[in-house]
């Protein structure tokens, strides 16, 4: 009992004097606060060569602290964020609300964005024509007259071809090998590049599966029986015809039943049979022509004033992008479902379904290599674009030969 006592005793003394001559030193020095710091605090030599062998880590700390120290205090982070004003902007459509796909898919963007930003974005739909003229809408959102525009290829500036690309391209890539260029091959951001230099923002915004090829009164069977004929057509694919002698013009929707009724023009082509049968073309020409190698898929845009643009939230840009990407989702599923039944109903009709002979289709893919080929030589962004989408097409026949039946 003695010697344990004495023991405690001891004990008691040797602890003392190790606190107060060791520890107690230690605890009054400042903390160190830098990763060098840290490193000359460090007893072990195997743990001081690890981090003197490696300098990434001590950047790497010397980082975290410097970032600790800077971030806010934890209230702070807890305090209410300011409240985002109301987004009120008008919107011209490039398609009536009744036309399937295309008007309905521009109606879906007011009611979408109402409900994701809940009620604190509104994006009014206006008719065709309604706000500006149908052929200054683009120049109409780049100077702010109207604070956005939900349009097609056709609506695209004339001098900007490489545009064209971004909307639909002759014997080009189907709906899922579009997206998948336009998302990760590179195409949205020189999308973005071409905008920004025209004082607009351009979020591809909708989607039209293959269109048919047009209505014909008289069936066509070789090269020569499209030369002069005046044909309803826009875009890259009206270059083509007219390179094959064939008279293109720019209707509207309203426009084309009455130019086929009067005989002012031959044939019309316009979009997918969902869409044209509503127009009633089957009445004036009963010669309806596929494949539609002018528009493989069609991507829709809303195009948006570049002041306007910026004034949104982050947030709001992300609610905006995410109405959009559902407007392609619903495009495309849409697209796809409606076209047999409409098709069905159109042989009722009478209309006889026909395919471009081979020898029209290889002459029509020759001119549009040719077009291409000038376009890129005159146009830099026309060129970049076209690169892009050519050498991710040839990367993608790999998987496509594959994947597909």
């Amino acid at each position: 009992m003695r010697n344990a006592v004495i023991g405690a005793v001891v004990g008691l003394v040797v602890g003392v004097v190790f606190g107060v001559s060791i520890i107690a030193p230690r605890l009054k020095a400042p903390l160190p606060a830098t990763a060098a710091e840290v490193v000359a605090e460090l007893s072990s030599d195997e743990a001081r060569k690890e981090m003197t062998a490696d300098p990434e880590t001590v950047s790497a700390l010397a980082s975290e602290h410097a970032a600790e120290a800077a971030a806010p205090p934890a209230e702070n982070l807890l305090a209410p964020a300011a409240p985002t004003p109301p987004v009120h902007w008008r919107m011209e459509s490039a398609f009536s609300s009744g036309l399937p796909q295309l008007g309905a898919q521009a109606k879906r963007i007011e009611t979408e964005i109402w409900r994701v930003s809940a009620g604190q974005m509104e994006i009014a739909f206006h008719e065709p024509g309604s706000l500006v003229r149908e052929k200054d809408i683009f120049q109409a959102v780049k100077a702010g007259a109207i604070d956005a525009a939900f349009v097609a290829p056709e609506s695209w500036p004339a001098e900007v071809p490489a545009l064209q690309l971004f909307g639909a391209v002759p014997f080009g890539p189907r709906s899922e090998e579009y997206l998948a260029w336009l998302y990760f091959g590179g195409g949205e951001k020189m999308l973005r590049e071409i905008a920004g230099g025209l004082g607009v923002q351009i979020v591809v915004c909708g989607l039209v599966s293959p269109e048919g090829a047009g209505w014909y009164r008289r069936p066509v069977t070789t090269v020569e029986d499209l030369k002069g004929l005046r044909v309803r057509m826009t875009g890259l694919g009206a270059q083509v015809m007219d390179r094959l002698g064939a008279e293109t013009v720019d209707l509207t929707e309203g426009d084309i039943f009455h130019a086929l009724e009067t005989g002012t023009i031959d044939a019309a082509e316009y979009s997918m049979p969902a869409i044209d049968a509503r127009l009633g073309l089957q009445r004036m020409a009963r010669n309806y022509y596929f494949p539609g190698w002018h528009q493989p898929a069609t991507l829709l845009a809303l195009v948006i004033n570049q002041a306007r643009w910026e004034d949104l939230k982050p947030v709001q840009r992300s609610q905006l992008k995410a109405v959009c990407g559902d407007n392609v989702r619903h495009g495309l599923a849409e697209g796809e479902a409606l076209q047999y039944r409409a098709l069905l109903d159109l042989t009722k009709e009478g209309v006889t379904l026909r395919r471009w002979p081979q020898e029209i289709l290889d002459q029509l893919s020759k001119a549009w290599s040719d077009i291409a080929a000038e376009t890129s030589a005159e146009d830099k962004d026309f060129a970049r674009v076209w690169k892009s989408l050519n050498l991710f097409r040839k990367d993608y026949a790999v998987w496509r030969e594959l994947g597909q039946r």
